[in-house]
C-alpha cells in the first residue's frame, strides 16, 4: 500500500513538502498561486525541485470550482497540509490593523474548508502566525474560535501548539501556531485532555513539554474551558466581544466543540543550533552584503532606541514616538531573530539582520544563510532571474522545515496503522460528498 499520501495548499517554495518527505510521507499534489504577481517565483522554485507533475499554479478558488464541476480531480490523500497565507495576521503589523479572517487573505480559510468537505482527508496540519489565536483586536480569539468550530462541524478533533523553533534546537526564533486535526474515528473514543496535550498527542510527542502544572493534573473529568457554539454566525458575532485577552493559550485540544487550553513550557535537552552554525565563510560572501561606512549612521539610528516628536505625513498631526533598541549587530552565539519578508535589499532597516564578521566588518545575511535558518538546503531559492531580495522575501514567508518533519514523523504511525488502499479512500470521499 506504500506511503501515506499528502496534498499541499499554499505550497510556497516547498517547506511543508520537504518536511513531510523527510518524515516518510508521499506528497502527491500541490497548489501555489500568488495573486497580483506576474511572475510566480514561489511556484517556479517549487517545480524546479519537485517537478510540475501534480502541481497547479492557479487560484485555489478556480481549482476547486473545477473539482466540484467534475472537470478536475485532486488525487486521493490521507493528509491535507498548508501554511495558509497570514498577511492579515503578520507579526510585522500592529494588531489593531489586522483585519482577521474577513480580510483579503483570511478568506482563504473558507477554501481550505471547502476542500476538506470535498475530500475528507483523515488528517490535516495547518500553520499560521501565533497572532491568529488573538485576532481580531476587537474580539480576541474570534477567528481561531470560528476555525475550530468549522473543523468540529466537519468531524475533526483538533490540537494546537504555538512553537518557537529556537526552543527545540533550531537556529531561528520563529514562532508559529501548528494546528493538527484528525477525523474523530482516528482517535481513541476516550481521550484525556491533560495527557493528550502534555504526553500523548502528536504535538506533545514531537515537541515535549515540562511536567504539567497542578491546574492540569485533573484527568478526563476536567470540564472544558470553552464551549464553542455550532452556529457560526452567532459565534462570529459574539465570541470575544469586550475581551482584553484571548482565551486560547499556547496549547489546547478541541473535541466536539469542547475546548481545553493551557500554557505549556518546552522541554529540550539537546544542543541548540545558533546563528553562527549557518554562516558562510567571510571570503565567500559577495561585497554587496557588506555595510558601507556611509550607511552606518543610518543603520545605528534605525536599530537604536527612539523617544521623539514626529508629524504624521498624511494629516500633518504631531505625535510622540518611542521604541526600544534592538541588537546591533546581532549576536551569532544565539538563535537568530525571526526572518521577515523585508529582509532583503541593501537599504538600512531596523529589522534586517546584521552581523560582525571575524575581520570586524558588518554585513547582512545572504540568501543561503536565510535558507539555512529555515532548514532548507543551501541554494534552494537560487533560480534564474530571482533577485537576492526576492529570495529573502521567500524565506520571510517560509516555515522551519524541521518542525514539519517532526510532526510528520509522529503522525506517520497513525496513518500507517489504518492505511487504506487509494481506491477505498476515493470511495469514502465520494460517499462523504454525495
Amino acid at each position: 500500500m506504500g506511503k501515506p499520501r499528502a496534498i499541499e495548499l499554499f505550497a510556497g517554495v516547498g517547506g511543508f513538502r520537504l518536511g513531510l518527505e523527510r518524515g516518510g510521507w508521499d506528497v502527491v499534489w500541490s497548489n501555489q498561486w500568488e495573486p497580483s504577481t506576474r511572475r510566480q517565483h514561489a511556484s517556479e522554485i517549487y517545480t524546479t525541485h519537485f517537478g510540475d507533475v501534480g502541481h497547479t499554479n492557479r487560484d485555489i478558488q478556480h481549482v476547486l470550482d473545477d473539482v466540484e464541476a467534475g472537470t478536475y480531480r485532486i488525487p486521493d490523500h490521507d493528509l491535507l497540509v498548508g501554511g495558509f497565507p497570514c498577511q492579515d495576521y503578520s507579526v510585522a503589523r500592529v494588531l489593531s490593523q489586522a483585519t482577521g479572517i474577513a480580510g483579503q487573505k483570511g478568506v482563504l480559510w473558507w477554501e481550505i474548508l471547502r476542500l476538506l468537505r470535498h475530500s475528507r482527508p483523515r488528517f490535516v496540519v495547518l500553520e499560521n502566525v501565533d497572532r491568529l489565536l488573538k485576532s481580531p483586536a476587537n474580539q480576541r480569539g474570534r477567528d481561531f474560535a470560528v476555525m475550530l468550530s468549522c473543523l468540529s462541524h466537519e468531524g475533526y478533533v483538533v490540537e494546537w501548539r504555538v512553537l518557537n523553533a529556537a526552543e527545540y534546537g533550531f537556529p531561528q526564533k520563529r514562532r508559529r501556531v501548528f494546528i493538527v486535526g484528525y477525523l474523530s474515528d482516528e482517535l481513541p473514543i476516550r481521550v484525556s485532555p491533560s495527557k493528550w496535550i502534555t504526553q500523548e498527542g502528536i504535538l506533545a510527542r514531537a515537541f515535549p513539554v515540562r511536567e504539567a502544572n497542578e491546574a492540569f493534573q485533573v484527568d478526563t473529568g476536567l470540564d472544558p474551558d470553552i464551549v464553542l457554539s455550532p452556529d457560526l454566525k452567532s459565534l462570529s458575532d459574539e465570541f470575544g466581544v469586550g475581551a482584553k485577552v484571548t482565551p486560547f493559550s499556547n496549547s489546547g485540544l478541541m473535541i466536539d466543540g469542547n475546548v481545553w487550553t493551557r500554557r505549556v513550557n518546552p522541554f529540550f535537552e539537546h544542543r541548540s543550533t545558533v546563528l553562527s552554525d549557518v554562516l558562510e565563510l567571510e571570503d565567500e560572501v559577495p561585497e554587496r552584503f557588506f555595510i558601507s561606512d556611509s550607511d552606518l549612521d543610518r543603520w545605528k539610528y534605525l536599530k537604536g532606541s527612539k523617544n521623539e516628536d514626529r508629524v504624521h505625513r498624511a494629516s500633518g498631526t504631531p505625535y510622540h514616538y518611542s521604541e526600544g533598541a534592538i541588537p546591533f549587530p546581532d549576536a551569532v552565539d544565539q538563535p537568530a531573530r525571526t526572518i521577515l519578508t523585508g529582509e532583503g535589499g541593501s537599504t538600512p532597516s531596523r529589522f534586517k539582520h546584521v552581523i560582525r564578521t571575524e575581520s570586524g566588518r558588518l554585513r547582512r545575511l545572504t540568501p543561503v544563510e536565510l535558507e539555512r535558518l529555515n532548514g532548507f538546503p543551501s541554494g534552494w531559492t537560487d533560480v534564474t532571474g530571482i533577485s537576492d531580495g526576492r529570495r529573502a522575501y521567500m524565506m520571510g514567508n517560509a516555515l522551519v522545515v524541521g518542525l514539519v518533519q517532526s510532526i510528520g514523523e509522529q503522525l506517520l504511525p497513525h496513518a500507517k496503522s489504518t492505511l487504506t488502499p487509494t481506491s477505498e479512500v476515493h470511495t469514502k470521499a465520494v460517499a462523504a460528498n454525495s
